[in-house]
């Protein structure tokens, strides 16, 4: 991984006349202890030149360097958080200094629940950076304060909660490197069931409840909502056809918005009792509305099932 020092030798050498060029840049950021080592471990398994702990206003070299063709950098993700002290209070408005200069960098911001975090720093026995000689918990709670501007300028919120590091490598590298076209927003339809809890990060989530549910039907049971069998029931009557007949117009108008918005990602949630049944349904209907839409690539997830193909 390079080091902040490579980072200004590579600068030092840069071409102040050449041409902008296309490239791309990953700020990573958020909670002390949410994974942010494991997601730039991430990038760096796929190519891009990584540099940990960078002060906010080295991104600004960083991004210069993108500038000097002789580099051959092209993709970069760094990680700043507050590691870094006083300098970090700069962030935000290095962030708007980069844009105002034609580079567009995606904001990552990696967050988890307080148990989550407390127990992470249990396991290491290490310092929180904000509370060095006080408890842990305190040093979380100033933290979250001191990133929630942060936090709403982020293109994606990925809460650690509840993932292993393996399980952050692996959704970074299908929800951020999953070689999708650049310049269109992913999004995921995201399946689920309510007895198991919601989805931490879902953007928006659809309560489907309301609609038929096979579970009661007995040949209907053990299958999920890819059968067309579970699909007619879950569809027959006229509460499906409303259904679809409001949401599909609000989901034309909304997802068109948060392309134009600079959104790079987008996960709603569908939910229904199981999750095996009703979502499925309803989440294969919006996929097959969506995917053809040239400004969108739609990945599908069943969090609490795995259906036939």
């Amino acid at each position: 991984m390079a080091k902040a020092g490579e980072v200004e030798d590579l600068q030092a050498g840069r071409d102040g006349d050449s041409p902008p060029r296309d490239v791309t840049l990953v700020v990573i950021t958020g909670h002390s202890g949410a994974g942010k080592s494991e997601a730039i471990a991430a990038f760096e398994d796929n190519g891009y030149f990584c540099v940990d702990n960078l002060p906010p206003r080295m991104i600004g070299s960083l991004g210069e360097l993108f500038r000097h063709e002789g580099s051959g950098v092209e993709r970069a993700a760094v990680v700043s958080d507050v590691r870094g002290g006083d300098y970090f209070d700069d962030l935000l408005q290095v962030l708007d200094d980069i844009e105002a200069d034609g580079l567009k960098p995606t904001v990552l911001f990696l967050e988890a629940d307080e148990e989550t975090l407390v127990d992470r720093y249990k396991e290491t026995r290490r310092r929180h950076p904000l509370a060095p000689e006080g408890r842990i918990i305190d040093g979380i709670r100033a933290e979250r304060e001191l990133l929630a501007p942060l936090r709403e300028r982020a293109d994606m919120v990925m809460d650690t909660s509840d993932l292993t590091g393996g399980m952050l490598r692996r959704r970074i590298a299908e929800e951020m490197l999953g070689g999708h076209e650049s310049g269109k927003m992913a999004l995921t339809l995201l399946t689920f069931g309510f007895k198991n809890g919601p989805p931490r990060d879902a953007d928006l989530t659809l309560d489907v409840r309301f609609l038929p549910n096979p579970h009661y039907v007995d040949d209907l049971r053990p299958l999920t909502g890819i059968d067309e069998r579970v699909r007619e029931y879950v569809e027959a009557g006229t509460q499906a056809g409303e259904f679809y007949g409001r949401l599909l117009p609000l989901l034309e108008f909304l997802v068109p918005a948060y392309v134009a918005e600079g959104k790079s990602h987008l996960t709603i949630a569908v939910g229904c009792t199981g999750g095996r049944h009703r979502s499925i349904t309803v989440a294969d209907r919006i996929e097959r509305e969506l995917s053809g839409r040239d400004d969108v690539v739609v990945h599908v997830k069943h969090r609490d099932a795995e259906p036939d193909a």
